[in-house]
């Protein structure tokens, strides 16, 4: 049987990033970048004033008194004409440019000049105390940066930044990986509807909404197949809608275990392959990984707890490949386990609370670990990872968690 890493290896060594596609800048919060953006100019692009001031020459500026010529006003957007000579000065706004002959700019605060509300005219002198330096409260042309420079890189989830950075440098669209479409489906006779009332021997379908808000999450696209009756045909039929549909992957839930009416794996490999349907885990054992008509295929136990740590351990990881994501995924974090821990020794994912206690995150298993209990999972913070081959973790030993 599959060690949990083996397994996980085993499929994403089947995929790759998806196509990529042009989009307009403002659609691509959240996207992954296809490719690396270099800046076309310097940025700033030319020297400018980083306060509201005058600008002026160092040499016309002393420890004890200066006074100087007012000779031109600078808004910013405008590009001045004027080129300062000895004894002048030029009142300048934030961000505008800085004129010839200027090396510094001193605040207006630090004149004489009191009257500053919206709309006064420049004084025609201004008078300091202060010997200034050269470059002060000037950012210099390309000072943050260089043209050529590459700025944001391939495989980024671009950010509102990301696309404030890439509107300055001029950028109106940008290349990003598609986002991988899933076609999803549950299996079993016993699955109701929502809306339907509880009947004897059935449940409420909950894994195709589970699944399709954690397929959302991995930012991807659902397309939802409804739910396979016990019967060979039809398997067969959802099966080859997801492969109408041009599906990256097929995702389902239930089906794929040894029942007398788990269809799916037979269907699977009637018309495709099927790699490996066991995996050394708890809770989760009974997942396939296969292809139908050469779509890959993902077979996730039907036990919802089963179904949610499936889909984190090897469907998040499988989307964000076919995504393009260089990093991202779930946090995991060292944890001090509160209780002993007793394991059946393959590869467990508990669920538990976290709390942190001077410094230190402490974990607390929520209840039983039953696969079915589904309000353990809403009432955890981490899933506990115990190892392969270990029956007992100590309390006050520590584990890895997967934040969730």
């Amino acid at each position: 049987m599959l060690t949990v890493n083996e397994a996980r290896e085993r499929i994403l060594s089947q995929f790759t990033a998806s196509t990529t596609e042009r989009i307009p800048l403002i659609d691509a919060a959240s996207r992954v970048l296809a490719v690396d953006i270099s800046a076309n100019d310097d940025y700033p692009p030319f020297d400018n004033s980083a306060v509201d001031g005058f600008a002026l020459r160092t040499e016309d500026t002393s420890a004890s008194s200066s006074t100087l010529n007012v000779v031109a006003d600078i808004p910013a957007g405008s590009a001045p004409t004027v080129t300062l000579r000895a004894g002048q000065a030029a009142r300048i706004m934030t961000g505008a440019q800085i004129p010839q002959g200027a090396d510094c700019v001193i605040p207006v605060e630090d004149t004489n000049f009191k009257n500053r509300s919206a709309g006064t005219v420049p004084p025609s002198m201004i008078t300091f105390s202060q010997q200034m330096q050269a470059g002060k409260n000037i950012r210099t042309r390309g000072m943050d940066i260089r043209a050529g420079e590459i700025v944001i890189k391939q495989g980024r989830i671009l950010k509102p930044q990301d696309l404030g950075l890439l509107a300055t440098l001029g950028y109106t669209d940008v290349s990003v990986y598609k986002k991988a479409r899933v076609a999803l489906l549950s299996s079993g006779d016993e699955l109701l509807e929502l809306g339907a009332p509880l009947e004897p021997g059935k449940i409420r379908d909950s894994n195709s909404y589970a699944l399709a808000a954690a397929i959302l999450s991995a930012d991807a696209e659902v397309i939802r197949l409804g739910v396979a009756k016990d019967t060979r045909a039809s398997v067969t039929d959802l099966l080859d809608k997801a492969a109408q549909e041009h599906a990256d992957l097929i995702l389902s839930s239930a089906g794929v275990s040894v029942g007398a009416f788990d269809f799916i794996k037979e269907v699977i490999e009637a018309n495709g392959s099927m790699d490996f349907w066991k995996v050394n885990m708890r809770p989760g054992k009974p997942l396939a990984f296969g292809s139908y008509r050469g779509i890959p295929f993902i077979g996730l136990p039907g036990n919802p707890v089963s179904a949610f740590v499936g889909f984190e351990v090897f469907v998040r990881p499988t989307l964000e490949r076919l995504s393009g994501k260089l990093d991202g995924g779930r946090q995991t974090v060292r944890v001090r386990c509160v209780e002993e821990i007793t394991s059946d020794g393959r590869e467990s994912y508990l669920r538990a609370t976290l709390h942190t206690q001077e410094g230190i995150r402490l974990a607390t298993l929520t209840g039983h670990q039953g696969s079915g209990n589904l309000l353990s999972l809403v009432q955890a913070d981490a899933l506990l990872i115990i190892p392969a081959g270990v029956k007992c973790v100590p309390a006050g030993s520590e584990v890895d968690a997967i934040l969730l």
